[in-house]
């Protein structure tokens, strides 16, 4: 499965994820790395010091996907910033301050 926009792909099916009870805000491309830390965590009654391997690939792969977002909205902002400056008159357009009434 490919997600738009990302270059990681989306290893972990949707019924892994059931099954495995993982939350909907966890279900990302970095899912296949979360199911096997919670078991370690299960199974290790969730010590800090237990299942540290896999915590850290896990945060890695989250954590490049928090960058890899960053870099595409940092592409979007440079990309509208080039088109304001292009046509300021389309800039100024947007949502007026004092609405007109219907019969003005």
């Amino acid at each position: 499965m490919e997600v738009p926009g990302s270059s990681k792909k989306m290893i972990a099916t949707q019924t892994e994820l059931v099954e495995n009870k993982v939350p909907l805000a966890y279900r990302d491309q970095c899912a296949h790395l979360l199911i096997p830390l919670n078991k370690c965590r299960q199974s290790e009654f969730y010590l800090p010091w237990k299942c540290e391997d896999e915590r850290h690939v896990y945060e890695k792969c989250a954590y490049e996907l928090v960058m890899e977002r960053m870099l595409q909205m940092k592409q979007i902002r440079e990309n509208e910033a080039r088109s304001k400056q292009k046509n300021p008159a389309q800039a100024q357009q947007g949502i007026p301050l004092i609405p007109k009434t219907a019969n003005a």
